[in-house]
């Protein structure tokens, strides 16, 4: 039987701060079960190229301006501990698969959470870079708010490599419109937003 899929939708108003001039901002993904765990999957365009994604991705002082502390080894069998700005999560990682600057796989541990696994795949489109981005092992009831905190993530590293603040996480969470079924197809939707980060 096939697991359900829904679609996560973010246009989120951001506003900024040094211009005053609002813009929106989209990221598309998609949550589904496999073998009756939870995958959070996002994808989004960034005006980098791929180096430059990939050391925001694996340099932990540029981790530090939009993901989280990060301390220990990021190459291939290294293993870090790392404690993320919004979503709250602490734990400890091990690279266990990178081909630099093209594909990063990291299991996750946690006291408080499932273990899991999270892919960063790369790929250039002329002057920008697509992400992908997978989180596995997540608990099925939790599917939605693990979604929810992704987005986040992501949005947070749009912002830094726009040369932006990342948003307020407390306002992000608080701020956001229950999430909405939709029936616009087979795939029901479930919105996320809107909220306002400066």
């Amino acid at each position: 039987m096939p697991a359900e899929v829904f679609l996560i939708r973010s246009t989120i108003d951001r506003a900024d701060a040094s211009s005053g001039k609002s813009y929106d901002v989209r990221a598309l993904g998609t949550l589904r079960a496999a073998d009756g765990k939870g995958i959070v999957r996002l994808e989004d365009r960034f005006d980098t190229d791929m180096d430059d994604l990939w050391s925001a991705l694996t340099d932990p002082r540029r981790l530090a301006r939009w993901l989280g502390e990060v301390e220990g080894d990021l190459r291939q069998g290294g293993e870090f501990r790392a404690r993320y700005f919004a979503s709250g999560w602490e734990g400890t990682g091990r690279v266990e698969e990178c081909e630099p600057p093209r594909w990063l796989l990291i299991l996750t541990e946690s006291p408080d959470e499932p273990d899991g696994v999270i892919e960063a795949t790369l790929t250039a489109d002329g002057d920008q870079t697509i992400l992908v981005i997978e989180d596995r092992g997540l608990p099925l009831q939790q599917i939605a708010a693990y979604g929810a905190g992704n987005q986040v993530h992501v949005e947070d590293l749009a912002a830094y490599l726009a040369g932006r603040e990342r948003c307020n996480a407390r306002e992000r969470w608080c701020g956001r419109r229950d999430a909405r079924a939709h029936n616009g197809g087979s795939r029901p939707l479930i919105d996320v937003g809107p909220s306002r980060c400066a």
